[in-house]
């Protein structure tokens, strides 16, 4: 197994309470350009993942890694493709179809669409994804529903929560969860996996784990209130920055983009707002 000191772009727990500028945070992330690199930056996300799931007695193969690709070209994806990934997980439908339609090619690779979903988008994105990390709507979970009735697919969704109360993210309120994903089983091609959330975008560490710990109270609690025809195994919650923080807390699905592919151009305030 690699060592802790060969993975430059290792973040544990405790790097995130110590590391809270941009400047440092693209220092822990340099660019992968070549196939070595891909390779060398998912064993060392793989090695984070282990680490995690050790100190909570968990198994590591319970948690899937999905590589976040926006904002990084074809030529990237193709790269990490070639270093084994077969998902790549999107966040504007714009950008993700454009690479859909570009690496038709690759017959086994899929894709999730892990952002906000506006319904003049919906026909696109029911072409292409295999997940959707982000239904918060009914009105989008009904206008999905029909459109892959046409196309004669479904579509794994993923019910993404507010866990921290800030108004600019998306989500829904906890106290509307239940009541939301009880109303879904009438939408045959939507098959319900899970909860996702964002957490705080903040260097205290209490305050981020608060925002994973409710989401997995939460899916413990609708386990017990919601249809039966509902599955609710997966907890999509973690990045770059929390992912350790995320598995102790139960994620199942962790959304690692940047210690993959490298920094991002924009910075991290660009993406989350600081508190």
């Amino acid at each position: 197994m690699m060592t802790s000191i060969s993975c430059i772009g290792e973040i544990t727990a405790t790097v995130l309470s110590e590391t809270n500028s941009d400047r440092q945070d693209q220092a822990h992330y340099p660019q992968a350009n070549n196939i070595e690199d891909f390779r060398h930056n998912l064993a060392c996300v793989n090695e984070r993942i282990t680490r995690a799931c050790r100190r909570v007695d968990r198994n590591p193969s319970n948690v899937r890694l999905l590589p976040v690709s926006k904002t990084f070209d074809e030529a990237s994806l193709r790269l990490a493709y070639t270093a084994d990934c077969r998902l790549f997980g999107e966040n504007k439908v714009q950008e993700a179809s454009r690479k859909w339609e570009s690496m038709t090619d690759l017959t086994d690779l899929n894709w999730a669409l892990i952002g906000h979903l506006q319904t003049n988008k919906v026909k696109q994105v029911a072409r292409f994804a295999s997940e959707f990390h982000a239904l918060d709507s009914l009105h989008i979970a009904e206008e999905l529903d029909r459109r892959l009735q046409v196309e004669g697919r479904y579509l794994d969704v993923y019910v993404q929560v507010n866990t921290s109360g800030e108004a600019s993210k998306y989500g829904l309120p906890p106290n509307e969860v239940i009541s939301f994903l009880n109303s879904l089983p009438s939408y045959n091609s939507l098959r319900v996996r899970g909860l996702m959330t964002l957490a705080i975008f903040s260097s205290d560490e209490v305050r981020v784990r608060s925002c994973f710990a409710q989401l997995r109270e939460l899916r413990d609690q609708a386990r017990q209130d919601v249809h039966t025809c509902i599955e609710l195994e997966e907890l999509s919650m973690g990045m770059s920055s929390d992912a350790e923080i995320a598995i102790e807390e139960g994620a199942t699905i962790v959304r690692i983009g940047q210690a993959i592919f490298g920094a991002r151009s924009l910075p991290n305030a660009y993406y989350w707002p600081r508190s």
